[in-house]
């Protein structure tokens, strides 16, 4: 497999994959995937995949807690963890903003507080940020700017493709699952942004090409392929591309 594959979001912590975990990473390395960065949404996750990566080289670590966890006690321990183990991370998440499930104003204002200290400890620790926006795209472009955040990976950005070319210019950076497949807004995003904006992510167990089926790492080649047909160039100048996009990224994830 000449290609090299970097999965720049994924959840290897998941229930889904506590029985067969080996064999999809087996899997993942055979379709080209060499580097996983498997995010965390609480400490357990981030415990969790520590432990994954002393076990898996292709395996890297983000700590971070989900926006929808409003609990100041929790960010204040990811903080120590992420302190505690910075030589043992890539970056932080998955932070950020999330509109969807967080409704009251009340509620959104502790969110934003809480991301807005994720993000000074990425900018104090020098560590990137893997951004979770749902239902909020521009809000948290806008936000990470006002931030002053410099190292930026937006998941699966559900925006209007202008708020996303906003991220661009301000240097932020955005990953697409294999769902591009089957969602428009996705495909409007990759014909929008440049290729040197883009990564490849999975964000397994979900966003797969079927909704109904367990998403996996290997499936970033249904990504790659969906990027390269939008952009009408190669699968191989899509691979490249988003590599050294995510070696610029997540440069501890090469080291």
């Amino acid at each position: 497999m000449s290609s090299e594959l970097v999965d720049a979001h994924a959840h290897l912590s998941a229930a889904e994959f506590r029985e067969d975990l080996e064999g999809v990473l087996a899997g993942a390395a055979a379709a080209g995937v060499t580097r996983i960065i498997t995010v965390g949404e609480t400490l357990e996750d981030a415990e969790a995949n520590l432990a994954l990566a002393a076990r898996f080289p292709q395996v890297r670590v983000c700590a971070g807690l989900y926006p929808t966890i409003l609990d100041r006690e929790a960010a204040a321990a990811l903080h120590a963890f992420i302190r505690r183990h910075r030589d043992r991370l890539v970056g932080i998440g998955e932070v950020g903003l999330d509109t969807w499930i967080v409704k009251e104003d009340a509620d959104r204002d502790l969110q934003r507080q809480i991301f807005a200290d994720f993000i000074a400890l990425a900018v104090e620790l020098d560590l990137p940020l893997n951004v979770h926006s749902r239902s909020a795209g521009r809000v948290t472009v806008q936000f990470l700017k006002e931030q002053r955040a410099r190292q930026v990976l937006l998941h699966a950005f559900d925006g209007k493709a202008s708020a996303a070319l906003e991220g661009a210019t301000a240097g932020f950076f955005f990953s697409i699952p294999p769902s591009v497949v089957r969602s428009v807004q996705k495909q409007k995003l990759v014909r929008a942004l440049p290729l040197e904006r883009l990564l490849l992510e999975t964000d397994s167990p979900v966003l797969g090409p079927d909704p109904a089926a367990r998403n996996e790492p290997r499936n970033l080649r249904i990504a790659c392929q969906a990027v390269a047909d939008l952009k009408g160039v190669s699968f191989e100048e899509v691979a490249e591309r988003t590599t050294a996009n995510a070696r610029q990224l997540f440069p501890l994830a090469f080291a």
